[in-house]
């Protein structure tokens, strides 16, 4: 951890005796712009060197290795042309570091950081800032500004959000198109969105972080049963033409069987690597295949019982579904 204070190095300071100065008739300005010259340098003119301008600076010999005794054994120069020792006209010590001020949109700032150890970004701020606003009472004027990692991961996980819940209504708005009735849509969304907290249930038993990986497996999932949920009521509404409610649903759900269990054993066996965290580079996409795995596994059920039950409660009080 580092506390945000960066302490700079030892520097020479230069303390004028204006009582000096003035018995000499040594200005301030004058005093500061021959020492500025001893020590830095002057800019006396510019050279155009390729299109662009380098100035040309005046330095005092050795200047760039002066050391407190070589400038206590300096001089400046008098209004009559006469020498002065600085040591006569001011007092010149060697101070220790002080930290450095930083500013950011013209306000002082102090950065800490830290680095993780085991622990997830996102409890590691929560206890932070739990700690933060029991024990610490910050002035009139100051405020604490979480950045960083932070920021932009709750930046994109706002993002992943906007994502989740335009996807989820496009789906919506895709599936009362294609069947012109809003109780089916409701209950396939409805599907939908649940099916996601099995990816969530699946990060939670494994001790997962909620990452940007895993909200793209929670986004993967939401479209994956929305689609199976599609085929479905397809194959239920063309059963329907020729047969009852319950043996429309029944053959539906029959078969959609195997699909379901191919796509669901496939995926599952196919990321379980991943999920494992079995080979290089894995560990980056384990939260994704977590996530998937886990909606996968609620996915099955929700499709082969929830789904035919809510159309069944959906449509019993009617006598027959309308065609497409």
């Amino acid at each position: 951890m580092f506390d945000g204070i960066t302490i700079a190095g030892p520097r020479i300071n230069v303390s004028p005796d204006f009582a000096k100065l003035a018995q000499f008739q040594i200005s301030p300005t004058s005093f500061q712009q021959q020492l500025q010259a001893q020590i830095g340098g002057v800019v006396i003119g510019g050279i155009l060197e390729k299109q662009q301008m380098t100035d040309i600076r005046m330095r005092y010999p050795r200047s760039d290795s002066l050391s407190v005794e070589a400038l206590s054994r300096a001089f400046v120069f008098l209004p009559g042309g006469q020498l002065k020792p600085i040591r006569q006209v001011s007092t010149i010590t060697l101070q220790e570091g002080v930290a450095e001020i930083e500013r950011e949109n013209l306000q002082s700032v102090g950065i800490i950081t830290a680095r993780l150890n085991n622990r997830d970004l996102g409890s590691v701020v929560g206890d932070i800032q739990q700690q933060i606003a029991a024990q610490v009472h910050l002035p009139v004027g100051y405020q604490i500004v979480y950045g960083g990692s932070y920021a932009q991961q709750q930046q994109s996980f706002r993002e992943l959000l906007l994502i989740l819940v335009l996807a989820s209504l496009l789906v919506f708005t895709v599936i009362l198109f294609l069947f012109k009735d809003f109780k089916v849509a409701l209950v396939i969304i409805a599907l939908a969105v649940v099916g996601a907290a099995g990816s969530l249930w699946a990060l939670y038993i494994t001790g997962t972080p909620l990452n940007v990986g895993s909200y793209t497996g929670v986004i993967m999932i939401v479209g994956i049963i929305g689609e199976n949920a599609i085929f479905t009521f397809l194959q239920y509404t063309d059963s329907l033409k020729n047969n009852s409610r319950d043996q429309a649903i029944v053959y539906a759900i029959s078969t959609r069987l195997r699909p379901k269990l191919m796509t669901a054993l496939g995926a599952i066996i196919a990321l379980m690597p991943l999920a494992l965290g079995i080979g290089t580079g894995a560990q980056m996409h384990q939260p994704l295949a977590i996530a998937v795995i886990g909606g996968f596994v609620v996915a099955l059920p929700l499709l082969l019982i929830v789904l035919p039950s809510m159309l069944r409660l959906v449509y019993r009080g009617t006598k027959e579904l309308r065609p497409l």
